[in-house]
């Protein structure tokens, strides 16, 4: 019989299982209740508790569901929240003109939303805030004046669209990013938060026994056409429909393609708009290395850099750079000029390369030339998004090549050492570019992440493609 969860807040979140012969009734009961928890939360109260709290604001591309959590956290942690969308009611930039001055800046707000704000006791969400550069200005005045009322701020396109109209305010606010649910958020969110704990809870890498193998499988294959755009996720576990679940996904790309017209110039819109389409095909070739001839024969790279770089900075896409030495810092060994651009979502690239759910789920040859993409795709999520462990957080990605003899898929810096991660689509067991790199540069640990279990053999580690958030700090802790 199937488990429903509610997810209740009491001073920590709690789960409640269901059972009954009147299954409807459940799933109606579990729906109306359904809380999307993400792990960003547990961010926020430590930015709520902390002593050198500052205004905050949250980053994030459109539609992964910074204005929710944000709700959500207002609701369940405040007496009281006061919300204001800059892109839905666009007379709020009035209040912020002339002199800036917080408690009257909170004064004007107050009688606009018909409640007092008070400090300390209601979460002031300032939604849109791109849309305002002097509202976001005026935090760094907040902080300085008037920190005592909680400010949090939320903007899918900043820095694109503030420009240089007003100062940012650097060093004066807090910074979170929120990106698409990761695989651990999906399968809480899908119902199945005992193998999600399961996960998490690993600390070595004796295989898991088949049962729950095949089932973390099942559920990663789902997730690679689901995605994590939560409102996809949402209609998933509502009614189980992927053709509505594709469809959410044309719109939310559908909204994305207007933001290229609306936030740039017509120019730089064809060009982003022509770099934007052609990542799923070249994501889908045996070398992914970005070309920019697949855009056009005549494409150049000073044309198409301002392009990239503002779907990098609308957290779009993210840019995966070459390295071939891999030394510390990573960032002084890049090469510019060579990369790989993965999307921030792998329901978002089943839908523009138009899979349909069976070819991704059930496999077939068609399938077959991208199902690496996929692959890499999400192991690139997984990393950006944050591993399990806070001591893991990364900026950017890179991954190295030896001329064209061999290639690392990802390589990450932890502590004093760089780690290696070969991915691979299936269960193969072939690990020449790793090897190469081995023998070239004796790391302690390498490792792999394929649809095979836990194991580790001397110092070479295989993670579960479903467990690869793991990475590299389950190695590193393992005696090799």
């Amino acid at each position: 019989m199937p488990e429903y969860f509610t997810f209740l807040r009491d001073n920590s979140w709690k789960f409640s299982r269901f059972r009954g012969e009147n299954l409807d009734f459940f799933h109606v009961f579990w729906y109306k209740s359904f809380i999307m928890k993400r792990n960003l939360y547990n961010k926020l109260l430590e930015w709520k508790r902390s002593e050198s709290r500052k205004p905050l604001i949250l980053k994030g591309p459109r539609q992964v569901g910074k204005t929710y959590i944000l709700k959500e956290f207002g609701k369940n942690e405040y007496p009281s929240t006061a919300y204001f969308n800059f892109e839905e009611d666009p007379t709020l930039k009035d209040f912020f003109t002339g002199r800036i001055q917080p408690d009257r800046i909170i004064e004007k707000l107050s009688i606009y939303y018909e409640t007092k704000i008070l400090p300390h006791k209601t979460l002031v969400i300032f939604d849109e805030v791109q849309n305002s550069p002097k509202a976001l200005t005026a935090l760094k005045y907040f902080y300085e004046n008037a920190n005592r009322y909680h400010i949090a701020a939320a903007g899918s396109l900043l820095g694109l669209k503030v420009g240089h109209a007003s100062p940012f305010p650097v060093g004066m606010v807090n910074f979170l990013n929120l990106y698409p649910l990761s695989f651990g958020e999906y399968l809480e969110a899908v119902g199945k938060l005992k193998l999600r704990q399961l996960l998490e809870n690993k600390k070595d890498f004796e295989s898991l026994i088949p049962a729950f193998h095949d089932e973390l499988i099942d559920h990663l294959k789902m997730y690679y056409f689901v995605g994590g755009m939560p409102e996809a996720v949402k209609q998933y576990v509502k009614q189980k429909d992927l053709k509505k679940v594709r469809r959410i996904h044309n719109d939310i790309l559908t909204a994305y393609l207007q933001d290229f017209s609306k936030y740039s110039t017509k120019t730089e819109a064809i060009r982003i708009t022509n770099t934007w389409n052609t990542i799923p095909t070249q994501l889908a070739k045996e070398n992914k290395k970005f070309k920019y001839s697949e855009i056009s024969k005549n494409a150049r790279a000073r044309d198409y850099y301002e392009a990239i770089q503002w779907l990098v900075d609308a957290g779009l896409v993210y840019k995966c750079r070459n390295i071939k030495t891999p030394k510390l810092p990573l960032s002084g060994y890049k090469e510019d000029n060579i990369f790989k651009l993965y999307l921030l979502d792998t329901g978002l690239l089943g839908a523009m390369l138009n899979l349909s759910a069976r070819t991704i789920v059930e496999g077939n040859r068609l399938y077959s030339g991208y199902n690496g993409a996929f692959t890499e795709n999400y192991v690139a999520q997984e990393l950006m998004a944050g591993p399990l462990f806070e001591e893991v957080h990364l900026k950017e990605l890179y991954y190295w090549t030896n001329n064209s003899a061999a290639e690392v898929d990802f390589i990450v810096h932890f502590k004093d050492g760089l780690f290696p991660l070969e991915v691979k689509a299936g269960i193969s067991r072939r690990k020449t570019s790793l090897m190469v790199f081995g023998e070239k540069y004796s790391p302690s640990l390498l490792s792999r992440a394929t649809l095979r279990n836990f194991r580790q053999q001397e110092n070479l580690c295989n993670y579960p493609l479903y467990a690869v958030a793991h990475f590299p700090i389950l190695g590193s802790k393992v005696t090799c």
